[in-house]
């Protein structure tokens, strides 16, 4: 559905100092620099594929996006997307994708979505007892009713999102990019935006490119995820493979009827805190069995949790690296 190769962006920037100073040299002798957004990025996205694009702020994910969407022109490389170059935005392939925004809107502000709604079917040449239809079954999915009717304006967040994904899906597209679909959301609403999308996946075959801050998205979703580093891919593949090797250790939290001294955690793994009863330690998986029976023989344990690092500082360390 999705072939990249060698895809870059250089932006050309005026290369001006702060200043009244500054101003008139930059007025006199016009200085210019060039900015690379994304270098040399190469992937493949087969049909019906959920996969996770990830990176900090500034790494060149929106830019990606748009490039696939045929908003903005490569600088080099090709792509192909739907069996079209994005870049000519032949109606066919328009028709085939969308583009869903978390900071920007498509619905009319002093309207209701029902509004927009009919205006984008309009536009896409759908039929109004097809429209209805459709509309029907995606506010029924998204848990929309009376929202529908009501000023955008007068919309809650989440409830302007979930208009905003009813509008971007009325066309039946057969991929969806999502630039942080779910920001500002609080969490009931991000959930239940996940579960429509996922749902969305299992109905239509839909392929789906998310980008999205809250690691809760990509885990729910995204059984493979892209990294992006300062504009270059440093990672292409499965999310539990990269957590696996992420995370050569569990995280072991006790909580013990009586303290401890720290002396009495010898040979159980790395002690990362000791505070009255409250315990963690860094176990290696191979030894976890054996380490585990060895605390509960030499001590009255209350409470016992073994978990894996949070995937948030996981792929946060990551980001700050730029490799693996």
């Amino acid at each position: 559905m999705i072939k990249v190769e060698r895809l870059s962006k250089t932006y050309r920037v005026a290369d001006k100092q702060p200043g009244l100073a500054g101003t008139l040299r930059h007025f006199l002798r016009r200085r210019q620099r060039d900015v690379s957004a994304v270098r040399d990025v190469s992937f493949a996205i087969a049909p019906g594929e959920m996969v996770g694009f990830l990176g900090a702020n500034g790494a060149g994910k929106t830019t990606t996006l748009k490039m696939l969407c045929g908003l903005i022109y490569p600088s080099s490389g090709q792509v192909m997307v739907a069996g079209h170059h994005p870049q000519r935005r032949h109606p066919d392939f328009l028709r085939r994708i969308t583009l869903v925004m978390g900071q920007k809107q498509q619905l009319i502000w002093d309207l209701p979505p029902m509004d927009s709604l009919r205006v984008n079917a309009a536009v896409y040449g759908i039929p109004n007892r097809v429209a209805s239809r459709r509309i029907a079954e995606l506010s029924d999915l998204l848990e929309l009713g009376e929202e529908l009717t009501r000023p955008v304006r007068k919309l809650s967040l989440g409830q302007r999102m979930k208009a905003e994904l009813l509008a971007a899906l009325l066309h039946e597209p057969e991929l969806l990019f999502l630039d942080e679909p779910t920001l500002g959301l609080d969490v009931n609403a991000q959930l239940r935006v996940r579960q429509f999308l996922a749902e969305y996946n299992r109905r239509t075959g839909a392929t789906v490119l998310l980008t999205s801050h809250y690691m809760a998205d990509i885990t729910a979703l995204c059984p493979r995820v892209l990294l992006i580093h300062q504009g270059q891919l440093f990672h292409d593949g499965p999310l539990d493979r990269l957590t696996s090797r992420l995370a050569p250790e569990r995280h072991v939290r006790l909580e013990l009827e009586e303290p401890a001294p720290a002396e009495a955690f010898s040979g159980l793994g790395h002690l990362d805190s000791l505070e009255n009863c409250e315990v963690n330690l860094r176990v290696d998986p191979a030894s976890l069995t054996r380490v585990l029976a060895q605390i509960l023989e030499r001590f009255e344990v209350r409470d016992l949790e073994v978990n894996d690092p949070p995937i948030d500082q996981l792929i946060g360390e990551l980001f700050r690296q730029g490799s693996l």
